[in-house]
């Protein structure tokens, strides 16, 4: 009897949701496409640009497709972008995910893109500029590391007004001095020296007033 198992794909139509925080309106003169990290939903993760002053600026939050219970109490819920599992396969589908929010939202270029990742969501938005060209105001690494494949060449549609910005705590457990030393030089070479660097005092967390910061008249 051959017991071997077999591994087989399907494709089928899913939906993910999404959340922003205010309007597009006349005075809009940003727009953030921020990915959170592991953990995050997105409704929780916007809470940190609520200081942000309303009328210029709307943010966009795409929701990590991977749900789980955070912890064994099963009350709180997080999700995940990608796991070492199928990542290829699943990156596809996020890509898909996000090409339709992209679309849906249908961002006009009168304004300024600021595309944000913290932590895990440095993957993805990376991946996600590089993949579809996006073309931005301003790119933040915020706590995460970009994907070791990606190359110089991968960024080149960027202007070269584009600001580069990484950012993480000086004791954030995820990030030692050699981590933090590799990921500056590797954002250097992708996108040369002018990249803005900033260390915090503080560990694996979000700053509000250095989010507050990156806008740039």
């Amino acid at each position: 009897m051959n017991q071997n198992s077999t591994v087989k794909t399907v494709t089928y139509i899913n939906s993910n949701s999404y959340e922003t925080l205010n309007s597009v309106g006349t005075e809009t003169k940003y727009v953030w496409f921020v990915f959170h990290g592991m953990g995050y939903l997105s409704k929780y993760f916007l809470k940190y640009f609520k200081t942000l002053p309303s009328k210029e600026n709307y943010i966009i939050c795409p929701q990590a497709p991977s749900k789980y219970y955070l912890k064994e109490d099963f009350k709180h819920v997080g999700a995940s972008w990608l796991t070492k599992e199928e990542t290829k396969e699943s990156l596809v589908n996020v890509f898909s995910y996000l090409d339709a929010v992209w679309q849906s939202e249908a961002i006009g270029s009168d304004v300024k893109l600021m595309v944000f990742g913290y932590s895990q969501g440095v993957s993805i938005a990376s991946r996600w500029v590089a993949s579809r060209q996006i073309k931005c105001s301003q790119l933040v690494f915020y706590a995460g590391s970009i994907p070791n494949d990606l190359k110089k060449c991968d960024f080149a549609h960027l202007d070269q007004n584009t600001r580069i910005t990484y950012i993480y705590g000086d004791e954030d457990p995820y990030i030692n001095a050699d981590r933090a030393l590799l990921e500056q030089q590797k954002i250097n070479k992708i996108f040369g020296t002018k990249t803005n660097q900033i260390q915090f005092k503080g560990g694996h967390e979000i700053k509000i007033e250095l989010l507050e910061n990156l806008i740039v008249q």
